[in-house]
């Protein structure tokens, strides 16, 4: 028996698999700036997960998200935000919604729901989460 005769079909996994497959590949990219991931069964502080770094100073509380999302329910709460768009991106929340925030305060869905996200990153938006691409 082969038992990797086949690789997965991203588009075929349903909403807890594409979670779990996502948080195994930044995983690895996060390893290569010295982390290590611990998954969380459910939301600690608004995190999916916890990447620790190996000199025992530094951690981040990450959420996985499938686009560039804005939430009120993550404001102060140091929470890193990461999604996957042609690279993975890991962003401070707080930080980056200070600069997007003149353009969506006034929005519907935030006013509304407290939530903004970008379908995908036209190249204004890509420039400006360029700093938080890891590679």
């Amino acid at each position: 028996m082969n038992y990797f005769d086949c690789k997965v079909k991203y588009a075929a996994l349903k909403g807890k698999q594409k979670e779990i497959y996502n948080f195994q590949k930044v995983s690895a990219h996060l390893a290569d700036y010295g982390y290590t991931t611990i998954k969380l069964d459910d939301d600690w502080m608004g995190a999916d997960f916890i990447a620790i770094h190996f000199d025992g100073i530094r951690y981040l509380k990450v959420q996985l998200k499938s686009r560039l999302t804005f939430d009120k329910k993550y404001v102060g709460k140091d929470i890193f935000i990461c999604f996957f768009d042609k690279q993975w991106i890991i962003y401070p929340h707080d930080e980056l919604l200070a600069i997007f925030e003149p353009e969506i305060l006034n929005s519907s869905s935030w006013q509304e729901k407290g939530l903004y996200h970008y379908p995908y990153l036209s190249p204004k938006n890509l420039s400006r989460v360029e700093k938080y691409v890891i590679n």
